[in-house]
This record gives C-alpha cells, structure tokens and sequence, in this order.
C-alpha cells in the first residue's frame, strides 16, 4: 500500500530535479540570469546542489520500494 505514494513522490523529485539541472544548464550556456540579483558564479552551484540533491532523493524513494 505504501508502494503507490513512494513511487509518486519518487516521480516529483527526478522530474524536479531533471527540469532544474536542465533549465540551469541553457541558461547559464546562454550567459542568462540564473536567479534574479545574483552571480552566477553563486546561482549555478547552487541549483546544480538543489538539483542533485532532488534526484538523490527520488533515487532514494525509489531505492525504499
């Protein structure tokens, strides 16, 4: 029972996580503001961090199945 709520949030953080670091990427491949007011020599390791972290994670709750 618990198996169908795993795999759902499991789904949410590699998508999340996904869509970041691709959205991270062509915009700083496109010299882009990554986050408003900030370098990008902060913004990009930041949401690079944020954006393996929610992959980690839905590998995890994929892993707990």
């Amino acid at each position: 029972m618990e198996s169908g709520p795993a795999v759902f949030a499991a789904a949410v953080f590699l998508l999340f996580g996904a869509a970041l670091l691709t959205w991270t990427g062509v915009r700083a491949r496109r010299r882009e503001p990554i986050a408003d007011g900030v370098r990008q020599a902060v913004a990009v390791p930041v949401a690079v961090l944020a954006g393996g972290v929610s992959l980690a994670v839905g590998a995890w709750c994929l892993g707990r199945l």
